[in-house]
């Protein structure tokens, strides 16, 4: 090789860089033409195919929460209502050779009682049962003619003593002789005594009038079923005594 051209193969990169402008143009990344914003989506993007959106999830979501509150509202069912309590003041009394009365009070002052029986049961038949430290008196009615009548108004009943059958009780409105009975025991909420008034058409007025009065439980468990249940005093604690009003509906006809 000759001098000159080893000087041509030399210079020759230095005036004509060619290879550089080769390189240099390999080597610049090639970018997407950028485009031209439009009005319409279609210019700005692919043309793929439309997708439409999952509504599965949001479907079965729905019918899962379907399925899960569903149950709830078939497996609830209505509790039977709650048997009520009241406090009443309650009065057993009458002559000493006569029926026994029970009278019901929801206040002392009051002389006209929201319940007024007259019992089959002797005074002093009341008084060996109670001897025994347990009455059940229980008053039934099963005429379908009284089916839609308020318990408390039932004129008649059948009376069962300690399961001993004893006769009829009859629904009373309190007269002038048992409004001042209760106005003379107005001062009272417990205790036994005796009244030297008359009470009653059958007896004289100089009879005596026994009474025990005192606090009672009233339950009302349904339209059919009422019952009174002696709140015993402290000294007293072995007596139990309870009066019950019942309405049997096997006879009646709807």
């Amino acid at each position: 090789m000759t001098k000159i051209d080893a000087l041509r193969r030399f210079l020759t990169p230095c005036f004509f860089p060619t290879s550089t402008t080769t390189t240099t143009s390999t080597t610049i990344p090639t970018h997407r033409p950028k485009k031209r914003l439009s009005t319409s989506l279609r210019d700005d993007y692919p043309q793929d195919p439309p997708t439409k959106p999952q509504q599965t999830p949001i479907s079965q979501e729905n019918h899962q929460d379907s399925q899960s509150s569903s149950p709830t509202t078939t497996t609830i069912s209505a509790a039977p209502p709650r048997p009520s309590k009241t406090m009443v003041i309650g009065t057993i009394f009458g002559h000493r050779r006569g029926h026994v009365w029970f009278c019901v009070q929801h206040d002392r002052l009051s002389t006209k009682p929201f319940l007024l029986l007259e019992l089959p049961l002797l005074t002093h038949q009341l008084v060996n049962e109670m001897h025994f430290g347990l009455v059940r008196i229980a008053l039934e009615c099963d005429r379908p003619e009284l089916a839609s009548c308020p318990l408390r108004s039932v004129p008649v009943w059948t009376v069962y003593c300690n399961a001993r059958r004893l006769g009829f009780a009859a629904k009373r409105k309190a007269s002038d002789r048992v409004r001042l009975m209760l106005k003379t025991m107005q001062s009272t909420t417990v205790g036994v005594g005796v009244i030297p008034t008359g009470f009653g058409s059958s007896e004289s007025d100089s009879e005596e009038i026994m009474y025990m009065r005192s606090n009672y439980e009233h339950v009302v468990g349904s339209a059919d079923s009422e019952s009174f249940h002696l709140i015993n005093p402290d000294e007293c604690a072995s007596q139990e005594l309870s009066v019950f009003l019942l309405r049997s509906r096997s006879g009646i006809s709807h």
